[in-house]
């Protein structure tokens, strides 16, 4: 790697994912099923049996999907320090937990410590990178790339600059990502909460608002999904899926005929009071859904799921 160049994408082989939460640790097995060397480092005490056991407990669901040549556990190593991690990457995935002035402090750290040109990307859910990058001295590589839980399963990562990023970082990322297997979602621009986490937060809304007025259960609102639009959204997404609603007249015609309903005061688009009330109202109504089944048993349903999932959305986007 020459100075102050990074690799082409395709012929990065170590990655340093640094922290090793559930994000970081998800980060670790999706790369390490791509082919990858990764290196990892996290302060925490046990993080490295922490790391090992998600990756073992990740590894049927990836053999199903399929490994890249050269993919095995093997190829993950536990750092000493934060300069260990990131002497050799090729690419950084940051993951540490959601704090602004934490997340600053330790971008600036990656930024003294990786070697330069090296893109660095977060997978902060929140923050813009124009606000995490303010301690550093290149933020001309730095990028924000959120994935969604577990991030070794689901496919989509959202990549974005901040004011003083580089559009060749940008693109750097996003052709890396995909070589990797991921799907992009390449903003031009910072969008506060990203786009998927709003969608996402708008509905979580509208479910506390049901829940906290007595209109529906936590079994009826994920009942509703799960049987009902879910189905849909997991090949076409609420536009597309909006769009086939309108019949032969597609979106034109579903606008045209359903846009007055929008001004129906069905929705509320102001989160309710987290109240202690409301608080154990969900929790009370979680319980009663999933019984006494371990979050553990839940997770490997859930990801024996996506498996299934992933290989029939494969076949029919082929179709």
């Amino acid at each position: 790697m020459s100075e102050g160049v990074p690799p082409a994408p395709e012929a990065a082989g170590t990655v340093a994912v640094i922290g090793t939460g559930v994000i970081g640790a998800g980060w670790a097995a999706h790369f390490l099923r791509a082919g990858y060397d990764v290196v990892a480092w996290d302060p925490g005490p046990g993080a490295d049996r922490r790391l090992t056991a998600l990756v073992e407990s990740a590894w049927p669901a990836l053999e199903r999907l399929g490994l890249r040549p050269g993919a095995t556990r093997d190829r993950l190593r536990f750092a000493d320090s934060l300069a260990d991690a990131v002497a050799d990457a090729h690419f950084v995935q940051e993951s540490a937990p959601e704090v602004l002035d934490a997340k600053v402090k330790l971008l600036a750290e990656l930024d003294a410590a990786t070697p330069p040109g090296v893109v660095v990307a977060s997978s902060t859910s929140g923050f813009a990178m124009s606000q995490m990058a303010a301690g550093t001295t290149t933020p001309g590589r730095f990028v924000v790339g959120h994935p969604f839980n577990p991030p070794y399963l689901i496919p989509l990562v959202e990549v974005v600059g901040g004011q003083h990023t580089g559009q060749a970082a940008v693109a750097w990322a996003e052709q890396f990502y995909t070589l990797s297997g991921k799907v992009c979602l390449t903003m031009d621009r910072e969008v506060p909460g990203f786009v998927g986490n709003r969608l996402q937060e708008a509905l979580w809304r509208e479910a506390l608002h049901m829940i906290d007025s007595g209109q529906a259960t936590v079994q009826q609102i994920d009942d509703s999904i799960t049987y009902g639009p879910g189905l849909r959204w997991a090949l076409m997404g609420p536009m597309l899926t909006f769009h086939l609603a309108g019949g032969a007249g597609g979106m034109a015609h579903m606008l045209d005929h359903f846009g007055p309903a929008l001004a129906e005061p069905w929705t509320r688009l102001t989160a309710p009071d987290l109240t202690p009330r409301l608080r154990d109202l969900v929790v009370a109504g979680v319980d009663e859904s999933v019984g006494d089944v371990p979050v553990r048993q839940l997770e490997q349903r859930r990801d024996e799921f996506l498996v299934d999932l992933l290989l029939l959305l494969e076949k029919h986007r082929r179709a």
